[in-house]
């Protein structure tokens, strides 16, 4: 069993930036780590994800090149988001698993998920 903690969320005006933390309590061997977020009225949507140990990266359209993922270590995952518009608030969740290689941005594979933290962007 993995717990997931996510921190770093918070209320924003349009154009500033936020650091999504995620800290996990085990390792996912051969696995992605990924962000998901969910705004009221809506599905979740994958935003970015990683596999660590390995170089690359996945983003959702709508925020490439304002969003970076990363790691410091196999445990601890991080979201850079710049430039927030106000489409980017929600309840931003981390999680990790082992989605298909053809859907690593959709939470089916994801085992084990954050409480989530929430973002909020105003303009």
């Amino acid at each position: 069993q993995v717990q997931l903690v996510e921190s770093g969320g918070g209320s924003v005006q349009a154009g500033w930036s936020l650091r999504l933390s995620c800290a996990a309590s085990g390792y996912i061997y051969n696995g992605y780590m990924g962000w998901f977020r969910q705004a009221p009225g809506k599905e979740r949507e994958g935003v970015a994800a990683i596999r660590p140990g390995y170089v690359n990266t996945y983003y959702a359209d709508s925020v490439k090149g304002r969003f970076t993922i990363s790691q410091d270590n196999a445990k601890n995952t991080y979201l850079q988001m710049n430039s927030l518009k106000p489409e980017d608030t929600g309840m931003y969740y981390c999680a990790a698993g082992w989605p298909a290689t053809y859907a690593i941005l959709t939470s089916t594979g994801y085992k084990y998920w954050g409480q989530g933290t929430q973002v909020t962007v105003t303009s």
